[in-house]
């Protein structure tokens, strides 16, 4: 296993300057084992200033032009390159996710500050022109202008703590928006190490960007309820979403939540592809993503073929050294973690599954004591019943549960009845089936023959039902970002 690093220490970022309360928050090592970090925990009182703060800049920010924000915002991109290497394996220690995984992490935090510089000058370079076309409005002119929203909270999560982060602040800072950024309590080591780069871009006016690390419980519904906030941008499970929009009010809430994809496999499908591909959907990042395949709706024909098939590919899905580049599973989040995929697990075989292969917490090889029951072998289940609660649930495990469907009524039926929208697949060589089921199939997107995946965020993506409101990606987060104000002469 890795070696043990000294500890780091990290402060908040407030109206132009760090600050280190006494209370901190405690961060594991997840490669090594121990404690990682001790990051500054704001209290109320931090938080109301830093709410202060980015109400205080609203006027200031206004006026700057988007060639202004679109240079910070490349200068951003730049900083985080120059640091690749040390966020990378603060990425590692901090959310246990691979190197190979971390590395990619860092470039496409980088790259959406790089395409949110990009896209606001498309926006606002467009603009809108309209002339009145209705009885009584002959004549009218109207120039429509995209204009910032205000100040805009930024409530990230631990299992992608830099990627998530910038594609919530670079879209923010490029509108012309202050920000104030409460990352996940797990990992708010590489969100400071952004600060800290976002601190020194000259001509960032003070109090545009603030950096209030912090457990929820403290601050949580200090900064969701305040009327300072015009925004908020969240990623995180469906009740914490439920939750801030309850203590919001009039805000605009952008907010990608809980998922639990199905992926859906017709007889006609190529049965090697969806194998690779469920197995990844299943078992990258141990599961912790919220479009992670979560369930496999195989037809009846081809079930016992696609469980052959993915326990085929099982053998590429093991844990290591986080830092070994062939290294593809680390451990869960924390302990209470493993324990929820344990018994969701164990739900899914009293009621008939079969467990083909895994199925419990177990402790490598070399790994330290306190992370021993943060391991959960990945896990193949057959014959899943459609009253299972994996079936409907939200697993954030490297489990693999594979159910069978009759016909395409009873897929759809399957696929839409969680409550949980946010991503689905459907495999299949017949296009018109392909395109029917993706129309019927609630979720926010649907990727045909291969696994749900967001990307840098080309392609809007979003949830239905308890899955978010909004839709986020390079462009799409920028207009949820903006107000749009009509000019009439």
């Amino acid at each position: 296993m890795a070696t043990r690093v000294a500890q780091r220490r990290e402060g908040i970022f407030i109206d132009g300057t760090w600050h280190q309360p006494e209370a901190e928050l405690e961060v594991s090592d997840l490669a090594a084992g121990g404690q990682f970090a001790r990051v500054a925990a704001a209290d109320p009182e931090d938080a109301r200033s830093a709410l202060e703060a980015a109400h205080e800049i609203k006027p200031e920010l206004r006026e700057t032009s988007v060639v202004e924000r679109a240079e910070w915002c490349e200068t951003i991109a730049e900083g985080l390159r120059d640091r690749a290497e040390e966020l990378a394996e603060v990425i590692v220690r901090e959310a246990g996710k691979p190197i190979s995984s971390a590395r990619g992490e860092v470039e496409q935090a980088a790259t959406r500050f790089d395409r949110a510089a990009e896209e606001a000058r498309n926006i606002v370079s467009k603009g809108e022109f309209r002339e009145g076309s209705t009885e009584g409005h002959e004549g009218w002119q109207a120039i429509v202008k995209h204009e910032p929203i205000g100040a805009v909270l930024c409530i990230t999560p631990y299992n992608y703590p830099l990627a998530t982060t910038a594609l919530q602040v670079a879209p923010a800072l490029a509108a012309g928006n202050s920000v104030l950024l409460k990352p996940a309590s797990k990992t708010p080591v590489s969100a400071a190490i952004l600060a800290d780069v976002i601190s020194e871009v000259d001509g960032i006016p003070d109090g545009a960007f603030n950096f209030v690390p912090g457990e929820a419980s403290e601050i949580g519904d200090v900064l969701a309820g305040d009327d300072r906030v015009n925004a908020i941008a969240m990623t995180g499970s469906s009740g914490a979403g439920k939750h801030v929009a309850r203590e919001s009010g009039m805000v605009n809430l952008h907010m990608e939540l809980g998922g639990n994809a199905p992926a859906i496999v017709f007889d006609d499908a190529d049965l090697t592809d969806v194998a690779g591909n469920c197995a990844k959907g299943s078992f990258k990042y141990a599961g912790q993503r919220c479009s992670a395949v979560s369930r496999v709706l195989a037809h009846e024909s081809v079930h016992d073929d696609v469980v052959e098939l993915i326990e085929g590919q099982m053998d590429a899905w093991q844990p290591g050294d986080l830092f070994e580049e062939d290294t593809t599973v680390g451990p869960l989040i924390s302990e209470d973690q493993a324990e929820w995929v344990q018994e969701l697990v164990d739900d899914a075989v009293e009621k008939g599954a079969t467990l083909v292969r895994g199925g419990e917490r177990y402790a490598p090889e070399g790994v330290p004591d306190d992370l021993a029951d943060q391991f959960f072998e990945p896990t193949l289940l057959a014959n899943v019943p459609h009253d299972a609660r994996i079936i409907d649930e939200e697993q954030f495990g490297p489990v693999a549960a594979v159910t069978t469907f009759e016909d395409e009524e009873e897929a759809l039926e399957i696929a839409n009845g969680s409550d949980l929208a946010l991503d689905a697949a459907v495999f299949t060589s017949d296009y018109k089936r392909a395109m029917r089921v993706a129309e019927r199939v609630e979720a926010g997107a649907v990727r045909i023959n291969g696994a749900p995946s967001h990307g840098l965020g080309d392609v809007p993506f979003g949830g239905n039902k308890d899955s978010g409101i909004g839709r986020e990606g390079l462009d799409a987060s920028i207009h949820e970002m903006m107000r749009t104000k009509s000019i009439i002469l």
